[in-house]
């Protein structure tokens, strides 16, 4: 678990950095995908830790992986790399759902 940890605080570190770069680097439609990548990277950089002190075990690396994807397919476009990225957005998006539904049922069977 401690290289969840570590990824998850890289990813919180991406996160506030790709946040800023959208605030004050770049304006339109890119701005809007830092935003929205940042605040999902963020979140799950948060899920991640708080996951692994409850001592979960598969969610923290959905939370950790599928921002990964979400964030970094939404950074790559706003970065002027194709749109066609967006069509795996998703996938990520659907790693953070089984994320947290895996957290869910883990702490209903403790």
């Amino acid at each position: 678990m401690r290289l969840v940890t570590v990824l998850a605080a890289l990813s919180g570190a991406l996160a506030v950095a790709a946040g800023a770069f959208g605030a004050h680097g770049v304006t339109g439609q890119p701005a809007e995908w830092l935003r929205t990548g940042g605040q999902y990277q963020l979140i799950h950089a948060v899920a991640a830790l708080v996951a692994v002190r409850m001592g979960a075990r598969i969610s923290p690396w959905l939370f950790v992986g599928g921002s990964g994807v979400f964030a970094g397919t939404l950074y790559l476009m706003a970065l002027g790399m194709p749109r066609w990225l967006g069509a795996i957005t998703p996938i990520g998006g659907a790693a953070l759902i089984a994320g947290w539904i895996c957290l869910a049922v883990g702490a209903a069977r403790r």
